[in-house]
């Protein structure tokens, strides 16, 4: 059961002050249409899982993975068995500038089987159950060893999709040197996501030409420049909604919303209700913990 849901939204409730949650789950029941700014990964331990995510349905066999997004929309019909689900706050990768270059892994939900990737698989098997074991042993260092081992995971994945990018047949690839200058953009990006960007300026500081610059973008990230900028403000913008002495109009403004019509469409685009809604859930769901 979902503890704290108000319309499509939940609040994770971490206990006694972690930032991670785990549950070793055997319970015969449905999870409804959710989303939450938590990152979750799902591992069947006995008999297979089904889950939708994102509008498209996931059958998940014994010990396969299922790495779900932050704000991904997704649900859990019943059934029987056992599996692990782990939730993990996100601000803590997100907001760590350093590890931008593995936030790609979370353009949409991840099913990782041995078929993928044998290698890939095994990393991530292991470290999900070393997450598992870490979580129980409640030391000082619990949750350090956790993310440890969640970085490690990601990164895996990170290095898995970006080699399969550059050995897909098309007519150019992605090599180091535009690694580089990506790396350049997204840290433009991350500094001025909250004004105005154009595609020309972005283009200028990577220093190729607008169309070379989107495929490039377009390919190593699966996004335009656009959705990507809009996801960074939306992320903002959530941290921003949460606080009770910013009217909508402000948090727009302050996400680099240049209208808040925009941020409105855009918003419940993203995450199926307005920032309105995601204010009133949020608050009321506070006042119920």
């Amino acid at each position: 059961m979902i503890k704290n849901l108000s319309g499509v939204y939940e609040i994770v409730e971490y206990e006694n002050k972690r930032s991670v949650m785990l549950y070793d789950n055997d319970q015969t029941e449905s999870y409804p249409i959710h989303w939450h700014n938590a990152v979750e990964i799902i591992i069947p331990l006995s008999n297979d899982f089904c889950v939708i995510s994102g509008g498209v349905e996931y059958h998940l066999k014994e010990k396969e993975i299922l790495i779900i997004p932050p704000g991904e929309l997704h649900s859990m019909p019943a059934k029987e068995g056992r599996r692990i689900i782990f939730q993990c706050d996100n601000t803590l990768l997100s907001d760590v500038a350093v590890l931008d270059s593995l936030m790609p892994v979370f353009n949409s939900s991840l099913h990782i089987t041995p078929d993928i990737d044998k290698q890939l698989y095994l990393i991530a098997r292991k470290g999900i159950l070393d997450i598992y074991n870490d979580y129980f042993s409640r030391t000082p260092i619990s949750d350090t060893r956790i993310y440890l081992n969640l970085l490690i995971m990601l990164t895996a994945i990170r290095e898995f999709q970006i080699k399969r990018i550059s050995n897909e047949a098309d007519e150019f690839v992605i090599n180091s040197d535009d690694r580089v200058k990506l790396s350049r953009v997204m840290k433009y990006i991350d500094q001025n996501f909250t004004e105005e960007i154009s595609l020309d300026k972005l283009a200028a500081v990577a220093g190729y030409s607008k169309y070379h610059f989107s495929r490039i973008f377009k390919k190593y990230h699966n996004m335009s420049t656009v959705q990507y900028i809009s996801r960074k403000r939306i992320k903002l913008a959530e941290r921003l909604l949460v606080d009770p002495e910013l009217s909508i109009t402000e948090v727009a403004m302050r996400s680099g919303f240049s209208s808040l019509t925009t941020f409105n469409r855009i918003f419940k685009m993203e995450k199926q209700c307005t920032p309105t809604e995601f204010k009133k859930m949020h608050n009321a769901s506070a006042h119920n913990i």
